[in-house]
Parts: C-alpha cells; structure tokens; sequence
C-alpha cells in the first residue's frame, strides 16, 4: 500500500515539473532589438568602365565590318595603355534587323550590331585618358562606370564590426532608459550586402548590386586639366541584434 501511494506522489511530482517547465518554456524572454548601421570611406583604386559600340547599316556585312573596326580599335587601345587582357571582356553582342521609317510609306531596313566591351582598370590615374581615346577611336555609348576598391572585404569586415558596436551601444542606451541591462546577443543578422556583378546591357539587366553598398563621392582633389574627381567611396554593413534584457 505505501509503495502504491509512494508512486502517485512521485507521478504527481513529476507531472507538477513538467507542467511548470512548459511554462516557462512557453514564456518569452525579454528582449531589445536594435539596428546599427556603419561606413567606411575609401579612396578608389581601380575603375570598371562598360563601354558599348553600335552601327547600322542596310548591307550586314557592312554594319558587321564598322562595328568590328571600333572594337578592335578599343581593344588595341587597351593593349597600348597596358591594361591586363583578363580584365578586358566581350559582354554583349546584338545583331537584329530594324525597319527604318522614312515617311510617305516609304521603309528600309537596317541591321544594327551592338557589342559591349568591360574594362577594368586598376591603374586609376589613367582612367580620363583611357574614356576620352575610347569614345574618339569610335565607341559611342558608355553603359555605366563604378569606381571601386579591390580591397572591398577587408573595408566591409571594418564597417561590420564598427555596426555592431553601434548595435550595441544604441542597445544599451535603451536599456539604461528603463533601468535595465542588456545581456548576450541571442540573435544576429546582416541586412544589407552584396557583390559586383555581371553588367550586360542592351536586351540584358544592367546589374550592379554593388552601388547600393558601394556608392562615390566627389570631391577628391584634382588638377585643373582634370574632368573627372575621384573622391572616395562609401562602405557600408547594417546589421540586426537581439539582446536579452536583464
């Protein structure tokens, strides 16, 4: 008869424990989540450039041979200016025919070739030079220009760790409001990022991720032959964190 009672008390005790611990289990933790956000201002040491040529013509062959004679122009510029061949790189190319309306119910058809060409240039000085003997050998679009860092991982890494003690400063400030502590970080996650990424233009999406977490700013300075002010880039990180409150 004990051992009997012995045995319910033990299973109410048990049943008494874990109820409890789903409880508290079920119970929230009180938390302070906060954002913190940073950037790191670098100065540009190489250019892409994404240049573009396009002719027509009613003969094919013709179009073909004008839009060829530019491009090997450039590519021979970039040769002549020393730039590596791996950072020199056919994008694009279009061959479509168009009908060119000229009044009167009057139509010719053209065939008009594109082709893009991205160029990297690591030697950043010679960047004016290279656009302006670029557009006057016979390119006539220039599809965009990112001025960047090689060193993008090293200067991101720096900017992540400067926005997580933003994170957890701007943590503690609101805690201290209430009178609280804040204890570890239960959760972290970044926001923002992102990488260079392919550029293809005409037909394709002109991509560059990178801008939003890469972004120029003039203001560089500059001689008085110059056009172009480097300035610096921005590099930024943002990242999330949950505290526990203490």
């Amino acid at each position: 008869m004990t051992n009997r009672y012995e045995l319910k008390f033990l299973l109410l005790v048990l049943v008494f424990f874990t109820a409890t611990f789903s409880v508290a289990a079920q119970t929230p933790q009180p938390t302070v989540d906060v954002q913190g956000s940073a950037e790191v201002k670098v100065v540009p040491d190489e250019v892409f450039i994404l240049f573009g040529v396009e002719t027509s013509d009613p003969d094919l062959k013709v179009a073909k041979s004008q839009n060829d004679e530019r491009v090997k122009r450039l590519l021979a510029l970039t040769r002549e200016m020393k730039i590596d061949p791996r950072y020199v790189q056919t994008d694009f190319i279009s061959i479509e025919p168009w009908r060119h309306d000229l009044g009167n119910q009057m139509v010719r058809t053209e065939y008009r070739i594109r082709k893009n060409i991205a160029v990297t240039l690591r030697d950043v000085p010679k960047f004016e030079e290279l656009l302006s003997r670029a557009l006057e050998g016979g390119v006539n679009n220039v599809h965009g220009i990112q001025f960047r860092t090689t060193e993008l991982r090293r200067y991101r890494d720096q900017a992540r760790e400067m926005a997580l003690q933003a994170a957890q400063e701007k943590a503690a400030l609101l805690a201290g409001k209430l009178g609280r502590k804040v204890g570890p970080a239960i959760r972290i996650s970044e926001y923002s990022g992102g990488s260079y990424s392919p550029y293809s233009w005409w037909g394709q999406s002109y991509n560059s991720n990178a801008m939003a977490q890469v972004s120029s700013q003039s203001g560089g300075a500059s001689s008085s032959d110059d056009t172009i002010a480097l300035g610096q880039i921005t590099v930024t990180a943002s990242v999330s964190v949950s505290f526990l409150l203490q």
